[in-house]
Formats: structure tokens, sequence, C-alpha cells
């Protein structure tokens, strides 16, 4: 099944069709939304509505279409082929990745596609469990042709604890480092149950932003934060705010430390040459360094990094075997990932294929090969031919030749280039 083109667009506000569907609020999936939105109706959650307006200030609230969770809608289109009215249905999910965060089920004359946004169902999960439930009710009597899935770890490595454990750990950290003041790094949006575990089970309140303030006095969050830094050691600051500089800045005044709540497998540190960014591997550390312990001036940045930062493994994406479960509930006829130019994009068909009833899985991104040619960084990158395996099978590469020079990365975009968002239409839906 297909849809026509200019129908429905999902997180992509660029271009032009009838319908406009928003699955939540971080910046990589509202790209062309704008205050002075005027394109069309825009289709969200009721929390994200609620949200929207402090994000897009005089946003026009009539174009908003509240979809509640777990209840089919109708709404309208008309054919551009044929001019006539199709009536199409939508229902929300919960998605459980950060407030108001849905996934979006379509169902009409086009057949039945579902959009995943980012997401997370972890098998503990209450609330996941609840989702889950209510969505094979629904399957029971549908076959989702196409299945938009949050392929950010569509990878076996990502294989990261729940949400619980991390919080855990994150706990554990501060309770260890008593004389220590914190700094967390997290987003504009998502990692308050995090932050709300954090305060409960420490008995302390939590210093964010004024405007992240504000956001958390909209979700119903009134005496866990404050901005006020002399009733808390414990600061949540904007994850782009993080750099070994501003860490070695506050301990001279303190003895801090900073940790870093993410699924991402990198760090950022700056191109040879200057002060751009770039990514580098990174594992987690849960050393405790002694407020006496002095700093070697000499270290790397990566080392220098590590003396004051804890990564941790706390994520709002699904892991590897999260993303196999999904697609093993949904038993979707194709998949295709949303995540689509970031440099270790896996297409989910490599691995889930078989799931799906595809034969022929496509080639996959294997790993990325690192050397200097005539003063220039060369990265081999190599792909593997379907049905191959990184050992096993035979194997295609392409040099992509890097002027470290003319690499200009900002802190905001370094950590993840990706690209989101979905027009569905015809040519989305076949290979």
């Amino acid at each position: 099944m297909s849809m026509e083109k200019g129908l429905i667009s999902v997180d992509r506000f660029t271009e032009s069709s009838q319908a406009y569907f928003l699955t939540h609020l971080h910046t990589d999936h509202t790209q062309g939304l704008t205050s002075k939105w005027g394109k069309g109706p825009l289709f969200c959650s009721k929390l994200t509505a609620k949200l929207l307006p402090f994000k897009f200030p005089d946003f026009n609230l009539s174009l908003l279409r509240v979809v509640d969770l777990h209840i089919w809608h109708s709404f309208s289109l008309i054919s551009p082929t044929t001019g006539s009215q199709i009536t199409a249905h939508v229902m929300a999910v919960d998605a459980h990745h950060c407030p108001g965060g849905v996934m979006f089920l379509f169902r009409g004359e086009f057949g039945c596609l579902m959009y995943t946004g980012d997401f997370r169902w972890e098998v503990d999960s209450e609330r996941a469990k609840d989702a889950r439930n209510k969505l094979l009710n629904v399957l029971k009597n549908e076959t989702v042709d196409v299945l938009y899935l949050d392929n950010t770890y569509c990878n076996p490595s990502y294989d990261f604890p729940t949400r619980e454990v991390a919080a855990q750990q994150v706990v554990d950290i501060i309770a260890s480092h008593p004389e220590h003041d914190i700094v967390i790094g997290i987003d504009t949006l998502g990692k308050e149950e995090l932050l709300i575990h954090i305060s409960h089970l420490l008995n302390i309140k939590i210093w964010v932003w004024p405007e992240r303030l504000q956001t958390m006095h909209l979700l119903g969050f009134h005496d866990t934060f404050t901005t006020k830094t002399s009733l808390t050691r414990v600061r949540a600051v904007p994850r782009y705010s993080f750099s070994v500089e501003t860490l070695e800045g506050l301990n001279t005044m303190r003895p801090t430390i900073g940790i870093m709540p993410s699924g991402l497998p990198w760090v950022l540190k700056p191109v040879k040459g200057d002060g751009n960014l770039f990514g580098s591997l990174l594992t987690s550390r849960y050393k405790k360094r002694q407020p006496s312990d002095k700093l070697d001036g000499n270290l790397g940045y990566a080392e220098r990094y590590h003396q004051y930062m804890f990564s941790v493994p706390y994520s709002d994406h699904s892991c590897f075997a999260e993303i196999q479960e999904f697609i093993e509930l949904v038993q979707p006829t194709n998949v295709k990932g949303i995540v689509s130019s970031s440099s270790c994009y896996v297409d989910p068909l490599y691995y889930f294929g078989r799931l799906c009833g595809v034969n022929q899985p496509p080639k996959r991104f294997v790993y990325k090969n690192e050397g200097k040619r005539r003063g220039k960084k060369e990265v081999v990158v190599s792909y593997f031919e379907s049905g191959s395996s990184p050992k096993a099978g035979r194997k295609k590469s392409r040099p992509v030749r890097v002027d470290y020079k003319r690499v200009n990365v900002s802190r905001a975009s370094a950590s993840r280039r990706v690209r989101r968002g979905a027009k569905i239409v015809e040519s989305d839906c076949s290979d």
C-alpha cells in the first residue's frame, strides 16, 4: 500500500502537505516549525499542545488539533490525483520518550502506517506495558504496511540498562561525592523522571535554568526545582553547555563533577587546531575523584574530560533488544528508519528484515577506518553486501576525505548529526 504525495507529513514542516503531525517537541523533530506557522493543521498530543506555545510564542492555536491517546480520530484529505475527499484515521500511542511524546498510527484507503518518532518501551515499565496492550488490541484488526522506526540504537552493540537502573547509578554517583557540586547535562525537554528520582531519594532540590523552571511548572512540578543555587549542590544545565573548560573553571571554585545521562557512545572533543567539535568513543567511568587530587595540566582532552565527567547510560531511546521486541509486537510488512543521515546509520531491515518477510536486507554501514593522506583526514566507509557479515562477507568501501581546517560543527549539533522526519509518500513506502 502507498500514500499519495502531499497528504501527510510527520515531524517535517519544510514541505507542502495537507496535514502535519508532531510526535514531540525536541528540536530535531521541529525543523521548519515556527511561531508564524500557517501551512495547515498541526496534530499533536494534549501535553505537546500545552507546551508548544512556550517554545513557539504567538503560534496560531486555532491550527492545533489535539489527538488523545489510544483513540481513533478521523480527518479529511483531498486526493491530489482525483480531487475526491479521503477520510483517514489516526491514533496516538504513548512513546514514553519525553513529556508529550507519542507515536502515530494511520489507516485509510492507503493502508496502515505507523510512525514511532522517538520512543522507549522498556520490558518492565508499567507505562509501556499499558501502551503495548492497547496497541495489541488495535493491531488484532490491522496489518501495519510500513513502520517508520526510531532506529537511533539499531545495532546489537547498544545494550544499555533500563532508565530505572541507570537513574540509580546517577544517585549512587552523587551520594558517593558528598563534598562535590554536581552538574547534570539535560535537554530543554526530557529527563524529568531522572531528576525527580534524584530529588526524592536524596531529599534535595534540583537547580534548573529559568526557562527550564517554567517548563517544569507547566508539567506540574512545582516543589522539586529551583533557580536559587544556594538551595542545592545539584544543578541540571543545558547539555550544549557541557565542556571540559566549563568544568575546569567550576573546579577552581569548588570541587565539581559532571554527569552526562545518555545512550550515545561518544563524547565531544575539539578538532585539532581549533575549538570545533568532533565525535570520539567513550566508555563509562565511575572512579571517585578526591577533592585533594591535583589535576594534571599536561593531560589530553579525553583524559581531562574523564577527570570531571561520568557518562551514565540513561537513554530515552530504545536499545537494540527493545527495538527488536517492538518489531516482533507490531509485525509490520516493511520497516524504514527515521534516522537516515547519521554516520552510524543502520537500516533496520539489515537486522529485522526476516521479521517482516523481507528476504534481501540492504547494505548497511559497518565501520569507518581513519587515516591521513596528503595532510587531510581520510575516512574509509565500509559497507557489507546484503546477507553478508562483517567477518565473512564481501565489502565495498569508499574514501571520504575531510580537511580538518574546514570542519565546523556546532556544539548543539555535534552529538547527533541526524535528519529526522518523514513525508509519507509513495516513494517512501517502496524499496
